[in-house]
């Protein structure tokens, strides 16, 4: 996703938000889902914010099939860096269940 892409997504995008991330989804071209991370400095050094973009990476990867084709953000909020893969999954799976309109994210 290129950053003309990122920012027209920011600003046009639907936003929903959970404990540890903000979720913002936005039509996108190509008809296939696409993944935008913000994962700020405040997490602390590079490994730590390296591994919440890892395991949301993976979130992503297991679940493309069965996301809407549009652009999807993730921003992660303070704790996020504490969680486990199973808690995120956990988490974003909740709000995009509903999203998905009866799909389910195993």
């Amino acid at each position: 996703m290129s950053r003309a892409d990122f920012l027209r997504a920011m600003a046009q995008g639907r936003r929903w938000h959970t404990r540890h991330f903000g979720i913002t989804l936005a039509p996108g071209p190509g008809g296939r889902p696409r993944l935008g991370l913000v994962v700020t400095k405040r997490f602390g050094k590079a490994v730590r914010r390296n591994r919440v973009r890892r395991l949301l990476r993976e979130f992503f990867r297991r679940h493309k099939g069965q996301l809407p084709p549009e652009d999807l953000i993730i921003m992660a909020k303070k704790g996020a860096e504490a969680l486990t893969y199973q808690q995120i999954q956990e988490e974003l799976s909740r709000v995009l269940f509903t999203l998905a309109k009866g799909k389910r994210f195993d």
